[in-house]
């Protein structure tokens, strides 16, 4: 035990290019990662097993059951087959994902709407867009903290800028 102790303690010292050869040393099988603290743990597994005894044939037998029920991918498919009547199928494109847009603020007026705040002597009007941005002077923002950094120059909470929903 001593020995693999030595030799777990051992592989810190490695670098990820001697963990790569190592694993493969062990496992087979080149590796499929460069994350250093998983070679470590993988090597440090495999030394411990072949010392002490790895698994007995009985869980090896329920892990082959296991695998084989298994639906094991690396990347996710492309495409997708679908099928259409028994044993006919036809390839289809992966569905494209909409991003749902959360519920507008309730603290916003409607889409359309101007909010106008003097600040400095001077008068700014934002517009509320019906997708959830603004427009001032011509130019989208995303939310009303980047319009009031535009007008202010430092950063500021939008709706306390705008003194939309703030208590005064």
């Amino acid at each position: 035990m001593h020995d693999i102790a030595t030799e777990i303690a051992a592989l810190d010292q490695m670098t990820t290019g001697d963990l790569a050869e190592r694993y493969a040393e062990l496992h087979g099988q080149p590796c499929r990662t460069r994350h250093r603290a998983y070679l470590i743990r993988k090597i440090a597994w495999r030394l411990q097993a072949n010392a002490e005894g790895d698994l007995s044939e009985r869980a090896r037998q329920r892990a082959a059951e296991l695998a084989n029920d298994a639906d094991v991918r690396v990347m996710a498919p492309k495409t997708m087959i679908c099928p259409l009547q028994i044993g006919e199928s036809a390839a289809v494109t992966r569905p494209v994902l909409t991003v749902q847009r959360k519920p507008a603020d309730p603290r916003l007026p409607a889409p359309g709407s101007a909010i106008v705040r003097e600040h400095k002597g001077r008068t700014h009007r934002v517009v509320v867009l019906p997708d959830g941005g603004f427009e001032y002077e011509g130019e989208r923002y995303r939310t009303l903290s980047a319009v009031a950094k535009r007008i202010t120059r430092s950063h500021i909470n939008g709706f306390r800028f705008f003194k939309i929903g703030v208590p005064e």
